[in-house]
């Protein structure tokens, strides 16, 4: 799969000048669990990125949960990561897939293409008692320079007009669980429901046991969606969709966009309907 990276690959080129390992571990029930398990020990050479306060802004009336970090500071932590445009860039976290998948999808975002999950995550990589370490390591500051790629990003107006019924040529994922699909329960937003006009595809459906399935297991879980479709993938807070993205992707989807804001910003308007 494309985007997609085995650990026995990552182990071979461990040592590499030209790679750098990024671990995204996080706990949306515990923000402070990811760096401190990342602190005990991670895959040599890789550097923290935050969640909350490197692959997301602040927090403001819209914009959602997890909104779209700052681009000079996030292009910051990366050049103190030594990233640049010639880097192969790994993002793991601990198997989830949604964290690892957030970062690939700001780095593409920034015009980066040789960036890739580790497949599995720490667990995997652990499962096959890989090497690893508490050394936090440094590096040299490298120059990422942005080249934004506004293919990728959704806005809340163009939802809006694909939910509405005046772009019928775009397809909207909710990449939620079913039952906060339906309405039927919301542990984390103020309201329950879904944008109207949303299809339900489970993030979770594209992976086992923190493996991305197959670009044909891939291809049967969207066999409902045209091809040539365009997409827009959401979820709560834009985190959990990212998955989806590589999954659409995989299964040979083009034209692919994220709401970054999702439901969490959506219903951050009054004048949106729930559906």
């Amino acid at each position: 799969m494309n985007n997609i990276i085995d650990k026995e690959w990552l182990l071979k080129n461990l040592n590499d000048s030209h790679v750098r390992i990024v671990d995204c571990s996080f706990s949306l029930a515990d923000s402070s669990k990811g760096k401190q398990e990342y602190e005990k020990y991670h895959i040599p050479g890789a550097s923290y990125f935050d969640l909350e306060k490197d692959l997301s802004g602040e927090v403001s009336e819209h914009g959602g949960r997890h909104p779209l970090p700052n681009i000079k500071k996030f292009v910051d932590k990366l050049e103190q990561a030594g990233i640049d445009e010639n880097k192969t860039v790994i993002s793991y976290d601990h198997g989830e897939g949604a964290f690892a998948a957030r970062f690939l999808w700001l780095l593409q975002y920034l015009g980066h293409e040789k960036v890739y999950v580790l497949d599995g995550g720490l667990k995997g990589w652990n499962e096959g008692n890989y090497p690893v370490t508490s050394d936090v390591p440094t590096f040299n500051k490298a120059t990422f320079k942005p080249k934004i790629n506004h293919d990728l990003l959704a806005s809340m107006e163009e939802v809006r007009t694909v939910s509405g019924g005046q772009d019928s040529k775009t397809i909207l994922i909710d990449s939620r669980e079913e039952r906060r699909y339906l309405g039927l329960e919301e542990p984390i937003d103020k309201k329950a429901g879904r944008i109207p006009g949303a299809i339900n595809k489970p993030w979770f459906e594209g992976l086992n046991s923190g493996y991305y399935k197959q670009a044909e297991d891939q291809k049967h879980r969207f066999t409902d969606i045209n091809p040539e479709s365009e997409i827009i993938v959401y979820c709560g807070s834009g985190v959990t969709a990212a998955p989806n993205y590589l999954a659409l992707k995989a299964a040979g989807f083009q034209k692919v966009k994220l709401y970054l804001g999702s439901f969490s910003d959506w219903i951050s308007y009054q004048e949106n309907e729930i559906e």
